[in-house]
């Protein structure tokens, strides 16, 4: 299982950075946005300025486009009426040309070309203005051929050389309009894109970050819910723990009654003999001492008897008794050997290891007739000598304790559950009575019809390991109805969770 870390946005700190990213991209994003804005809103501005800078010259070109149209208007009213009025209107239309073209100076200041055509407007404006004063100095029949060839004098080419300068003038300016009107909606285009795209990441940004943000109290809340049943469950846990407390110090009681017990037996039986191979002894001494007062004769029936029956069988008592204590002790012993071993943790497959152990058995199903199958069973992270003397224990007793006269079925099953295996070893065999359910894994003790070999120490042992690994084993059976021991275990297991 795999730890979960907590931090201050949820469970998962992948998450709470990815938060954290996508908010700080949102706000680079808005940073962006608005210094997009404010860059395109300055173009905008330039550009603006620019048309109306263009619209102002062009403004400026008619007006005095205008003003020397007036001045010519009012020179041939001159010449041909001579009235003194329109040299009046000449000469006004003559000034606010001039001041036509300081305003054009001013404004085409930035510009060469156009600089260098009002300098040729200025140039013709003063030729204009010789020509003229050379025309109305003219009289007589020089007078009248002026004005018959009116329309061909040098004064109205000045005119139309003004005229093309002026055209000349406003097709630039045109072109600087048109390109400066494309850029302006270039940049408009621009701005837009520029909204839409931040639109669009801002979008996504909060998008991502609800739905992380989401994802994070929907863990919070979770958690908080488990942190509430773990409160709930507190004091049912610490239950739980004095129960096996207790049941810990239940079996060391048991052991102690179990061992001293058993021990003793033997020993009565010894000290027992021992009197009877006292008393035959004393018949014998008897008989010797007699036979030495009285001379030698046959031996009377008890010391016969003595002979005959007693000191044999107190022999054979006394052997059978010792030989069963030194198993006891030897058992014992190899029980302390066991608890004593360091266990180490390794990454295991049940499936594998009960296979293992099926096949090794496999002469003895063979002969019994039995069918033994082996399902596929969880990976765990436990003591590999320990787990496989555990299930070996269990498959070969679920062997050993088969109904007579029926075709045995013995299965191995497995299962997890909140971090936790559990392996279920189930046959169809004799079973056992629900009044030996504990019995059965005390030391030295057996249920039921005692045919098979056995010392009664292979159930107490696995159930010792299965503390020691972190687990324990539990039993449902009834008799003629077959036995199923579960083994559970934890999935992943430390040395520090031993509970020897």
């Amino acid at each position: 299982m795999q730890p979960v870390t907590m931090t201050s946005l949820g469970r998962d700190a992948r998450a709470s950075r990815l938060i954290i990213l996508m908010l700080s991209l949102g706000f680079v994003a808005l940073l962006c946005a608005a210094v997009a804005t404010f860059w395109i809103q300055r173009q905008n501005e330039q550009n603006a300025e620019s048309v109306a800078h263009t619209l102002a010259v062009e403004a400026s070109l008619g007006a005095f486009a205008s003003a020397s149209e007036r001045m010519e208007t009012a020179r041939r009213g001159v010449l041909l009426t001579g009235n003194p009025s329109f040299t009046s209107l000449m000469d006004e239309a003559n000034r606010n040309a001039q001041i036509r073209l300081n305003e054009l100076d001013a404004l085409i200041a930035d510009n060469d070309s156009q600089r260098a055509r009002v300098a040729r407007l200025r140039a013709l404006l003063a030729a204009y203005q010789r020509n003229h004063g050379q025309s109305v100095a003219l009289s007589g029949a020089a007078r009248q051929r002026m004005i018959a060839n009116l329309t061909g004098d040098a004064v109205l080419g000045n005119i139309r050389a003004v005229r093309a300068v002026v055209g000349e003038m406003l097709d630039e300016e045109l072109g600087l309009l048109r390109a400066r009107e494309a850029r302006q909606q270039r940049t408009q285009a621009l701005f837009g894109a520029t909204l839409i795209a931040t639109g669009l990441l801002i979008l996504l940004v909060a998008v991502g970050t609800l739905y992380l943000v989401g994802k994070n109290l929907i863990e919070l809340r979770e958690s908080r819910e488990e942190l509430r049943r773990l409160n709930e469950n507190l004091e049912g846990l610490v239950d739980v723990r004095t129960a096996e407390l207790q049941r810990a110090n239940g079996e060391i009681q048991r052991f102690a009654y179990i061992v001293s017990h058993d021990l003793r037996s033997p020993l009565v039986n010894v000290m027992g003999f021992t009197a009877e191979l006292e008393t035959a002894r004393k018949a014998i001494a008897n008989y010797v001492e007699r036979s030495d007062a009285e001379g030698w004769q046959a031996p009377d029936s008890a010391t016969r008897f003595a002979v005959e029956e007693d000191l044999p069988e107190a022999i054979g008592f006394i052997r059978s008794s010792t030989q069963k204590m030194d198993r006891l002790i030897n058992a014992i012993l190899n029980l302390s050997r066991q608890g004593r071993r360091t266990l180490t943790p390794e990454t295991l497959d049940l499936t594998a290891l009960a296979q293992g152990i099926a096949d090794s058995l496999e002469h003895r199903v063979q002969e019994s007739g039995t069918t033994l199958t082996v399902e596929p069973l969880p990976a765990i992270v436990n003591d590999r000598l320990a787990v496989e003397q555990i299930l070996s224990n269990l498959i070969e007793n679920a062997l050993k304790y088969l109904q007579p006269g029926r075709s045995g079925v013995i299965g191995v099953t497995g299962r997890t559950d909140q971090g936790r295996a559990i392996v279920a070893v189930a046959d169809n065999g004799r079973g056992i009575d629900p009044r030996d359910h504990e019995r059965v894994f005390d030391l030295f003790r057996r249920s039921g019809v005692q045919d098979q070999p056995g010392e009664g120490i292979g159930l107490a042992h696995a159930r010792a390991l299965a503390y020691r690994l972190g687990g324990f084993i539990e039993v449902r059976s009834a008799v003629n109805e077959g036995s199923t021991f579960c083994l559970n275990l934890p999935i992943q297991w430390t040395s520090g969770e031993e509970n020897a």
